[in-house]
């Protein structure tokens, strides 16, 4: 029985490749097509999770650039509003200078025609004044004068002279 081909080496090779052989196929039928299949699915949502990612970096991206754009459109308008606002006011201030120079003239003139009336009432009675005071100036004097017949006879004589010399 001692066969030199057959030595415990050799046996204890062939079991090993024997229960190697029968754990691999084992393996394979049971165990790498479960495990495969794990790791496949883990690196496909891996793969999923980087490119949702990449779509949120993008989409994150593309909604910085469109709130700078609508920062920048909004800075736009508060200073075309302030622009308007500004022209507004100008405008105004300037129709209420306007409207107040107007107004302004309007006093002045009234004012002035007020004055120029109170001083012709003002003339107008000054002379009335002076009027009635040299009537009853003359009239005491022609009293005085016209008291006697004598006196009133010279100043007939005066009077009929000066026509005559005229």
């Amino acid at each position: 029985m001692d066969n030199p081909l057959v030595t415990p080496e050799i046996g204890m090779l062939f079991w090993t490749a024997v229960v190697f052989l029968l754990l691999m196929f084992v393996l394979t039928k049971f165990a790498w097509k479960p495990i495969l299949a794990a790791v496949k699915e883990r690196e496909a949502s891996i793969e999923d999770a980087l490119a949702a990612a990449k779509d949120a970096k993008l989409a994150m991206a593309a909604l910085k650039s469109d709130n700078e754009d609508l920062l920048n459109q909004a800075r736009v308008e508060r200073d075309e509003m302030l622009k308007e606002a500004r022209e507004i006011k100008d405008q105004v201030i300037s129709d209420a200078k306007t409207a107040a120079s107007t107004e302004a003239e309007k006093i002045v003139v009234a004012a002035r025609e007020s004055i120029q009336h109170e001083k012709m009432a003002a003339v107008t009675e000054l002379k009335n004044q002076v009027a009635l005071l040299s009537i009853e100036i003359a009239e005491k004097i022609l009293k005085d004068e016209l008291s006697s017949a004598d006196k009133q006879k010279a100043i007939i004589d005066n009077l009929v002279k000066d026509i005559n010399l005229n």
